[in-house]
């Protein structure tokens, strides 16, 4: 069966390439499937998080080293180390809210250890 005018644009049964529409139907779907998926994502790890907040295994303490930048005359600074500090992180793959604060989760603290005021 031939298609011809009309019922041919921008179909591939007709030899021709997609077009610009159905491009961005296209990322516009992954995009939506993208941000859907993130939010279930994040909605597990807020209902574990919960769950060993029950058990009081939702919480840990990472030692932070702490540095302090003073400036000075003439575009210098001053760095001084503070000495350590032991912050709560949440056992999560995201941030989670706990003991009044966002708590960074565990994972990311453990590699970002210093702290710059």
């Amino acid at each position: 069966m031939r298609f011809t005018g009309d019922q041919c644009r921008n179909r591939t049964r007709c030899g021709k390439v997609r077009g610009r529409s159905d491009s961005l139907k296209i990322l516009g779907l992954a995009a939506k499937y993208l941000v859907i998926s993130l939010a279930v994502l994040y909605l597990v790890d807020w209902l574990v998080f919960e769950a060993r907040q029950l058990r009081g295994t939702g919480l840990r303490t990472v030692s932070v080293e702490q540095y302090l930048a003073t400036p000075l005359k003439g575009s210098k600074a001053e760095y001084d180390y503070m000495g350590a500090a032991d912050e709560d992180c949440s056992r999560a793959l995201f941030p989670q809210y706990a003991k009044s604060t966002w708590n960074p989760p565990c994972w990311w603290l453990e590699k970002h250890n210093q702290r710059w005021e």
